[in-house]
C-alpha cells in the first residue's frame, strides 16, 4: 500500500444517504467474494465492480482504493463475527454454557463463511495493522466477558487477557483444522474434549459445574 489510510480518510466518503449505503453494501459484498476467492492481489477493482454490477467510477464514490475497500471489509468482519458469538453466548442458560455456545458459533461462522477467514488471515500481508485491529478488538471484548464471570464467582481469578487470546486460539485452530480444511463441524466429542481444557482452566475447584457432564 503506497500510502497508510487514515481516520479520516476511511470516514470521507461514507454514503449519506439510504440508497448510496445500500451501493456501498453490495460493493462490500463483491468484494468479500472476490478477495474470498481469489486473494488480494489477484482481485482487482474491475472484478468488484463487475460482480457488483457498477461502475468503475461509482466505486470511487465510496471507497479511494483497492486497499480501502479490503481493510473496511476486514473490519466488518469482526464487527460481524463478535454480534454472531455474543448473540449465541448470549442465548446460552448458563455463563458456561455460553463459552461452549460462543465457542460452537466461531466454528459455525468459519464453515458458513470460509472466504472471510482467509481474508483476515491475508490482511497481515496487506495491512499489519488492521490484523492486529481485528484480533485485538475480538480479543478486548471476550475478556471483558471473562472478567464479568471471574467478578460473578463464575470462574476463578485470573488474568482475563491471557485468557481471552489463549481460548480463541483454540477456537481458531480448531476452525482452521476442521470447518476450513475438511469443510464439516468438528464432532461433539472434539468439542467436548476443547471445553473440558478450557473449563478446566476457568472453573474454581469447589465448582459444582465441574461434576456436570
Amino acid at each position: 500500500m503506497n500510502q497508510p489510510l487514515t481516520p479520516l480518510m476511511l470516514k470521507a466518503l461514507v454514503p449519506a444517504t439510504a440508497r448510496g449505503e445500500a451501493t456501498r453494501r453490495k460493493l462490500l459484498a463483491a468484494a468479500e467474494i472476490e478477495f474470498g476467492a481469489r486473494g488480494f492481489h489477484a482481485a482487482s477493482v474491475s472484478s468488484i465492480t463487475t460482480r457488483a454490477d457498477v461502475g468503475q467510477g461509482t466505486f470511487y464514490l465510496y471507497f479511494h482504493s483497492k486497499e480501502e475497500i479490503f481493510i473496511t471489509l476486514v473490519r466488518e468482519i469482526g464487527r460481524a463475527l463478535r454480534s454472531y458469538a455474543a448473540k449465541a453466548g448470549a442465548a446460552a442458560p448458563t455463563r458456561l454454557a455460553g463459552e461452549r455456545e460462543g465457542l460452537v458459533a466461531l466454528l459455525r461462522y468459519t464453515l458458513e463463511f470460509p472466504g472471510r477467514y482467509r481474508i483476515v488471515q491475508e490482511s497481515q500481508f496487506v495491512d499489519e495493522t488492521v490484523f492486529r485491529e481485528y484480533h485485538e478488538r475480538l480479543a478486548r471484548s471476550y475478556a471483558q466477558t471473562l472478567s464479568e464471570g471471574a467478578d460473578a464467582g463464575i470462574f476463578k481469578p485470573g488474568d482475563a487477557d491471557t485468557r481471552a487470546w489463549a481460548i480463541l486460539g483454540i477456537g481458531q485452530f480448531l476452525a482452521l483444522r476442521y470447518c476450513l480444511w475438511t469443510g464439516r463441524m468438528p464432532a461433539d466429542e472434539i468439542i467436548d474434549s476443547a471445553m473440558e481444557m478450557i473449563e478446566s482452566g476457568l472453573l474454581p475447584d469447589n465448582s459444582p459445574a465441574r461434576a456436570t457432564p
